[in-house]
């Protein structure tokens, strides 16, 4: 039977061009950036050549607004607690949408502990941040406001530029989760008005376990963890010198090949849409038109989206439920939550996202599955 991977969003396969430029770095390339002979010269050289590549994905105005870290969830932690925390005399507000990665969220619930205040931007029903709250919400004292540039869980891309404006005008720094859009979508950080921007290098065709996070020249920011001081004091540790090449050369072909597969994935992910709607009671969750080229997500009433997993995987096709680094609550997704669905609705979502391997001609083979599938549950299901 083929397999049939749509879970994008949750892991990757490395680029093979990838590996090929990586792996001399895990063999015959092996030395310390910070020791001075030609071992850790030639990584440190490499180290640089990579966050330049990185800077040029997302039109940083230096190099070294790039720090590398161990991946998303590390860099959101460095963008919202220490960028509150270096600015506490601005104010003890932070702000972020209701949507924000787990990542986002529980750091500035932590930080409620000590004394900050943490305030929630809501977002419509397909998911678009609501400016006019937004407007309401941010005030002088917000001394970070955080949306994410496209959500994981439904694909909808957010006015950035907007926000920016809003944010920059009532409050002080922005700093935008582009984990799932980086690579997908264009984005230049000075066009957009971005302060701090994280990005996953798993998520641009990279190995797994490394991540950057852009800081603005000027923006105020204190690490949150302590060591030998590399990536400018901010991300203390060895560097992970394969992880980095890696998602350098990862940013370099995703830069290249971004217009034309976003293109070719884009009208598979319109087919899968147009022929997944046809089952009855299928949803889409998202926005219609202002979503992921590569993003398709449904909900199907009256089954659980476990029970859909499950049984697609049977038919041999890998979907998501959720996001996958909360896949092992029970609870229901507070990005569904967050669109207005109610908790019953909440829990029959399915994402399909999709990846160089992904075909047209797999189409049908993913719509039938999922037709059988809803038809099989709802014939056994107590709701």
């Amino acid at each position: 039977m083929e397999r049939i991977y749509l879970d994008h969003a949750a892991a990757m396969p490395v680029d093979p061009r990838v590996l090929d430029a990586a792996l001399p770095y895990l063999t015959e390339k092996v030395g310390n950036p910070s020791s001075l002979y030609n071992e850790g010269l030639t990584a440190k050289s490499a180290i640089e050549e990579a966050r330049g590549r990185v800077a040029d994905l997302i039109n940083a105005e230096d190099t070294q607004s790039i720090i590398f870290t161990s991946g998303a969830t590390e860099s959101n932690n460095i963008a919202v607690r220490g960028t509150a925390l270096r600015n506490i005399r601005t104010g003890k507000k932070i702000a972020a949408s209701t949507i924000e990665h787990i990542s986002v969220i529980n750091p500035a619930k932590d930080l409620q502990k000590s004394g900050f205040a943490f305030d929630r931007i809501p977002v419509d029903a397909m998911g678009v941040v609501d400016l006019e709250a937004l407007n309401g919400i941010v005030t002088p004292e917000t001394a970070v406001t955080s949306v994410i540039y496209a959500n994981n869980e439904i694909g909808t891309v957010e006015p950035i530029p907007e926000i920016a404006g809003i944010v920059h005008d009532r409050g002080r720094y922005l700093h935008v989760d582009a984990t799932d859009a980086a690579g997908r979508i264009p984005i230049d950080v000075q066009r957009d008005g971005i302060d701090l921007l994280t990005l996953s290098g798993n998520q641009l065709g990279g190995p797994e376990g490394i991540g950057a996070l852009y800081i603005r020249p000027g923006v105020r920011e204190q690490p949150v963890i302590f060591g030998g001081g590399q990536e400018r004091g901010l991300r203390s540790g060895t560097e992970n010198l394969f992880g980095i090449v890696g998602m350098g050369e990862a940013a370099r072909i995703a830069g290249a090949d971004m217009q034309g597969e976003s293109r070719r994935l884009a009208g598979i992910r319109d087919r899968l849409i147009e022929r997944i709607l046809t089952i009855d009671e299928a949803y889409l969750t998202g926005h219609p038109v202002k979503r992921l080229p590569h993003h398709a997500s449904f909900r199907f009433s009256r089954i659980e989206g476990e029970s859909i997993q499950l049984a697609m995987d049977m038919y041999g096709i890998a979907v998501a439920t959720g996001s996958a680094c909360t896949s092992r609550t029970l609870e229901a997704s507070h990005v569904l939550l967050a669109i207005g669905l109610r908790h019953e609705e909440a829990h029959g979502s399915m994402i399909a996202t999709l990846g160089r391997s992904n075909t047209m001609e797999q189409v049908p083979m993913v719509v039938d599955a999922a037709r059988e599938t809803v038809k099989r549950l709802r014939a056994i299901t107590p709701l």
